[in-house]
């Protein structure tokens, strides 16, 4: 490995490991940082990914949605860090990086409506409707439902409607949708989503092996209802739980 490459590696490292202190005393500053680090790791990914930036609003968002609100207490200190971390029942919230990547992903736009699976504690909800988004999430767990309706009234973020549900098949009601956020491995694309998906829309999800490597993937649905599948880079998802699969 080239000086250059170590070098990167090791600033790599060091910003992705702010001071926990920050994100207890300061979250505005530890959101800051969060950002600066998702930043730098868009740049270290372009190569494999062909994306060299994030949607300026994306990061906004994420630099306004308080990340250590929607943790268990205890692990608030450590909100901002580019990491996964645990909610209980069995639950992750989703490293920062990977959040901001579907995000940019999916192109939001104002006033769009926007389908999620998988709500967990509601943060992924909250950054799309920082972006103007009508937001429609299902979770499986139903008391994991209830937290994040209730995290998400208490911070008012009126603009997302949750529900408990198996998010293979989507939330036909509200469709069609112009964007679809799928947080967990199929091995296959849901037919209900692409059914819920509105001609122009596009679905971001992981998609591959189960219990392996997946790739992280849009599909783009065209005007005559035409799929566009591609690949963007390497991710792991634990799989979307629910009933009996199509």
């Amino acid at each position: 490995m080239s000086k250059g490459k170590i070098l990167g590696l090791l600033a790599a490292v060091l910003l992705a490991v702010p001071n926990s202190q920050s994100a207890a005393e300061d979250p505005n500053a530890a959101r800051a940082d969060m950002v600066r680090v998702i930043q730098f790791q868009i740049g270290l990914t372009a190569t494999a990914t062909g994306i060299h930036q994030l949607d300026p609003d994306v990061l906004l968002a994420l630099g306004k949605v308080p990340r250590h609100a929607f943790v268990p207490p205890p692990l608030a200190p450590y909100a901002y860090l580019d990491r996964p971390l645990p909610l209980g029942m069995g639950q992750n919230i989703s490293q920062p990086f990977i959040i901001a990547l579907m995000t940019h992903l999916l192109n939001i736009e104002p006033g769009q409506v926007v389908l999620e699976t998988g709500t967990g504690a509601g943060y992924h909800a909250a950054i799309l409707a920082e972006l103007g988004a009508k937001v429609f999430s299902v979770e499986v767990i139903e008391p994991l439902a209830a937290y994040a309706a209730e995290r998400l009234a208490e911070l008012g973020y009126d603009a997302v409607m949750t529900k408990p549900g198996d998010g293979y098949y989507g939330w036909r009601e509200h469709g069609p949708y112009d964007a679809i956020l799928l947080k967990e491995a199929v091995d296959h694309i849901p037919p209900p989503l692409l059914a819920q998906l509105k001609p122009g829309g596009r679905l971001v999800l992981p998609l591959g092996p189960l219990n392996g490597q997946q790739q992280l993937t849009v599909v783009d649905k065209g005007k005559n209802g035409t799929l566009r599948q591609s690949s963007i880079m390497p991710v792991r998802f634990a799989p979307l739980q629910g009933g009996d699969r199509i």
